[in-house]
């Protein structure tokens, strides 16, 4: 299974440590924060796999706004939500579910209730990262053996752009700049300039593309590539 990143955004800070011990257990990497912008900032720095989303945080931005703008950024709009509150009422969770959140979870839970629905939610929203072989379209990835597929044909690829097919198939429809695939696909330390990720990505597509079949690598100007068939 892909290691998974999580966005806690919780300002009960005994919650968030119990959350936080419980997920990490789990292998999951969680990046904890008790403010609404700072965590709309380290989205933005690097889009997780996953946001648990308290409605009551620190600051002057909501959890429900958090979660608005989350939706509306191009590098978020696919993260799947989950919002925690104290808040139970009908009313609530339909307001918490229109603004773009994919579960509600209400204070109380059990911390294992909490780790199968975010386990249920990602099998649901983020498939690539409930097993070993990554499927988005016509491309089949086998991670274990290291082989591609697209169409049932084999695709060569070199290790780079086996890497970075991958990291698209973990993240489907999401966009990443030059400098995020960087930091993703090569490593923190890396000291390659961005531009090589565009010659990557070259090779990656021509490999991919072979025979004609269509370009499911998405650019978006100034903001970088996404792994996108309905581009």
């Amino acid at each position: 299974m892909a290691r998974v990143t999580m966005l806690l955004v919780e300002d009960d800070a005994a919650l968030a440590e119990l959350l936080t011990f419980h997920f990490r257990r789990e292998d999951f990497e969680v990046v904890h924060t008790p403010d609404g912008e700072e965590a709309l900032l380290l989205a933005r720095e690097r889009a997780p796999d996953i946001v648990l989303l308290d409605w009551m945080v620190e600051g002057v931005i909501s959890g429900l706004e958090v979660c608005r703008r989350l939706r509306r950024a191009p590098e978020t709009q696919n993260v799947p939500i989950i919002m925690l509150t104290a808040r139970g009422e009908e009313e609530d969770r339909v307001r918490g579910l229109e603004t773009g959140a994919d579960d509600y979870v209400t204070k109380p839970f059990s911390p294992r209730e909490l780790v199968a629905r975010v386990g249920a939610v990602l099998r649901r929203v983020r498939p690539a990262l409930a097993g070993e072989a990554l499927t988005y379209a016509d491309i089949e990835m086998d991670t274990v053996g290291h082989k591609v597929k697209r169409g049932g044909e084999t695709v060569a690829l070199g290790p780079t752009e086996f890497r970075l097919l991958k990291h698209f198939l973990e993240h489907p429809g999401h966009v990443f700049s030059r400098e995020r695939l960087l930091d993703s696909v090569w490593g923190h330390d890396s000291d390659i300039e961005s531009r090589t990720v565009d010659v990557h990505i070259r090779r990656l597509r021509k490999a991919i593309n072979v025979g004609g079949r269509s370009d499911i690598i998405r650019t978006v100007r100034s903001a970088g590539y996404a792994l996108d068939a309905e581009g």
